[in-house]
């Protein structure tokens, strides 16, 4: 985890407080930024005076807990200014669409569970009070009342907390099928409709207790559950907040306006800056440029793109301007050609079975069979005895209910999911926990995933003083992804930029200027009258003299090698395939140490790959960010992405990696085993504890104290075992 911005270094002293600006009665708007490396107070200091400073803003306030800004702006403010100036100061700042993310729904739930176990749980301290006088000796009218108190805190309190387990047993039953929720309904009800029939013929024993500490456990249960998968939705739909879907379309009178791109239609113009992502499919109608089409190919080098020329939405204009004439946008674009494909790979995957409900499978009929077999048994040897026989079915109800078995996988989830999301990990899938523990081989995408796709110059030393001088004053010129990658590394050799007159860049095509009477281009092999290489290049030509090529390769993302050392050190093969050409795949491949390495692969090729896999026994783990990548995800056993994957990527992905390091992926597996071995654990308690338990309740031995404190027994346990998990981050 990177250190924190405000305790590092960030220039506080810069930081002076804006207060008092309040609009001037200008309009305002409403702007939200993501800040992923904010961590303590000071950050929140940092962020918030460093905003105050800025023209235009009135007021901004940061939540440590959602790692959020929210700040109110004159309407001309753009985000983007704002998110940069951040980023000036020590702290990733991202856009978020305010109108993407999700609405109270899910923390309406999570209030709706706390406030019924809280209630439960209230009454349960309350009854087990009154019941430590019966157990104590209270006998006849005193435990009679004891009793009817009881059941008048009981009653009322089971109606309102147990009902999520109620209407989830009745949707099961309605269809005709039994779920974990039906043995538990069943019990609840039985405990409370026998305890008022014992209290009512002056019984000595009543369930109350032990039916509320039912209600409470299972509904800690619930709510751990619950929360481990709010907390993976809300991340999640933070990271689809990023992108903001706008656009740049054309009016009829020639002025622009920015639209949603849910607005955009066939036929409309729509100008795409350089810099910015093609926001639709369409043809360029005017301008030239280049275009990065690494995140939906694979393909490293950038791409021409002239009248006449077809793009694709998610590509990047690179360098020039253009007008485009939609062809199709939103759901019909490029960004969603492969939802068939992708569909068809996912089915596979659903087909899963978690061990959770696998256990559920066997133990509901179990239980109902075992209360049912011991009613018909305690009728027989008691002489047709039906209070007898029916206290003692509802005993075995209550005493196997599966208070410890509805714990076992929600503790476990929440101890290690939570370990995973402070290590920069994000699960989306319940059950990705368990699939990514049976992993047996992995598979990595390139461009995106293993390398930031950002270039670096690999051969400055074939260049002279008066080339490398000349190459720095032309690549501070141009925006180029190439030409910013050689100013950086000259600007980190210590080269002094030549002075160079009359710069102009041609779209497309690269940059010019005069030098001492010359002109000197650096740009496109083909303007430069060069060959072109099979790897990523740049010229540079200076007068009439011979075009030199700049060479680059990827730069590896943060902890790429040591995530892949990591895998193979646990004897997980490893293997590379990806749409670039051979000579980049190669590169990649010999630094990180991957021996199978597969170049030129179309997104059906993937799939394949994967399939192929698949069918000979192995358990895939797919890591891919482009939409090339989707349909492999989907069809891989368990799926991962990086947070600047693509929306339609990171919704097919089991997990999301939120930081711009690979490096947890190296222990994801080991955590992975771990947590599955504790989810069996777990199970194992409270198998051991129903092999003790049954034979006690069979035997009419199960009092009510008896099942109370054995319920509280085996669930604590659970949850510590499942705390063993959390370690340290």
């Amino acid at each position: 985890m990177s250190a924190c911005p405000a305790c590092a270094a960030a220039p506080l002293a810069e930081l002076q407080s804006g207060a008092g600006y309040r609009g001037n009665g200008r309009e305002a708007r409403k702007i939200m930024l993501s800040l992923p490396t904010a961590h303590c107070a000071a950050c929140i200091v940092a962020v918030e005076q460093g905003l105050a400073t800025r023209p235009g803003v009135r007021s901004a306030r940061v939540n440590l807990t959602l790692k959020r800004a929210t700040v109110e702006a004159d309407a001309d403010i753009e985000p983007k200014a704002l998110a940069d100036y951040l980023g000036s100061i020590g702290f990733e700042a991202y856009e978020l669409d305010a109108g993407a993310l999700s609405s109270t729904t899910t923390e309406r739930r999570s209030r709706d569970l706390m406030m019924r176990m809280g209630v439960a749980g209230f009454g349960m301290m309350n009854v087990m009070l009154l019941s430590v006088a019966v157990w104590s000796g209270a006998s006849d009218a005193t435990r009679d009342l004891f009793h009817w108190v009881s059941a008048g805190i009981a009653l009322p309190i089971i109606a309102f907390s147990a009902q999520p387990f109620f209407k989830n047993a009745w949707a099961a039953l309605r269809v005709g099928r039994l779920n974990m929720d039906v043995p538990i309904s069943l019990a609840i009800l039985l405990a409370a409709g026998m305890s008022v029939y014992e209290t009512a013929h002056s019984g000595e024993h009543a369930y109350f207790d032990a039916a509320l500490s039912l209600t409470f456990f299972l509904l800690a249960g619930r709510f751990l559950d619950h929360r481990t998968r709010a907390v993976a939705r809300s991340a999640a739909e933070e990271l689809t907040a990023l992108e903001v879907p706008r656009a740049h379309r054309l009016t009829v009178d020639g002025g622009e306006e920015v639209v949603a791109v849910s607005k955009i239609a066939v036929g409309d113009l729509v100008r795409v800056v350089p810099g910015a992502r093609v926001p639709v499919d369409g043809m360029v109608e005017e301008g030239e440029s280049e275009i990065d089409r690494s995140l939906l190919t694979g393909e490293s080098l950038p791409a021409f793109a002239g009248p006449g020329a077809m793009v694709s939405a998610g590509e990047v204009n690179l360098t020039g301007p253009l007008t485009l004439r939609v062809s199709a946008a939103g759901q019909d674009t490029a960004l969603h050609r492969m939802a068939d494909l992708v569909a068809i790979a996912e089915t596979s995957r659903n087909r899963y079975t978690s061990l959770a409900d696998r256990a559920a499978r066997i133990y509901a009929p179990a239980v109902h069979l075992l209360a049912a077999v011991a009613f018909l048994v305690w009728l027989w040897i008691s002489g047709g005895d039906v209070r007898l026989s029916l206290n003692i079915a509802v005993a075995v109800l209550i005493i196997t209910c599966p208070c410890a078995l509805g714990l076992a996988v929600p503790a476990v989830t929440t101890a290690a999911s939570g370990r995973m999301f402070r290590q920069g990990m994000l699960l989306k899938s319940a059950t990705a926990m368990e699939r990514l523990a049976e992993v047996d081989h992995v598979v990595f995408d390139k461009t995106g995933t293993l390398t930031e796709g950002k270039p670096e110059v690999e051969n400055r030393g074939d260049f002279g003083k008066r080339e490398l001088e000349v190459a720095q004053a032309l690549a501070q010129g141009s925006s180029h992804p190439l030409a910013q990658a050689i100013a950086q590394t000259g600007a980190e050799a210590g080269i002094r930029a030549a002075r160079i007159g009359k710069v102009r860049e041609v779209p497309g095509h690269g940059i010019e200027a005069d030098w001492q009477g010359q002109t000197v281009r650096l740009g496109r092999a083909e303007w430069l009258g060069a060959t072109p290489l099979d790897k990523t290049a740049t010229w540079l030509r200076i007068g009439d003299a011979p075009a030199q090529a700049f060479t680059f390769h990827d730069a590896l993302r943060d902890g790429a090698a040591e995530a892949v050392a990591a895998l193979k050190a646990q004897g997980l093969p490893v293997t590379l395939i990806s749409g670039d050409v051979p000579a980049a795949v190669a590169d990649i491949a010999d630094r990180l140490g991957i021996e199978d390495a597969r170049a030129g692969m179309l997104p059906e090729d993937k799939v394949a790959v994967i399939e192929g896999l698949r069918d000979a026994g192995h358990k895939v783990l797919m890591v891919g960010d482009g939409l090339n990548d989707t349909a492999a995800l989907a069809a891989a056993h368990v799926s991962i992405s990086p947070a600047s994957a693509l929306e339609a990527t990171r919704v097919v992905s089991d997990i999301v990696l939120l930081g711009q390091t690979l490096a947890p992926l190296g222990g994801s597996v080991k955590l992975a085993r771990a947590a599955t071995r504790r989810i069996k654990e777990n199970f194992g308690i409270a198998a051991a504890y129903n092999a003790v338990a049954i034979p006690v309740a069979l035997l009419g031995f199960a009092t009510p104290l008896a099942a109370a404190l054995a319920m509280s027994f085996s669930s604590i346990t659970v949850s510590l075992n499942a705390l063993r998990l959390r370690g340290r981050t």
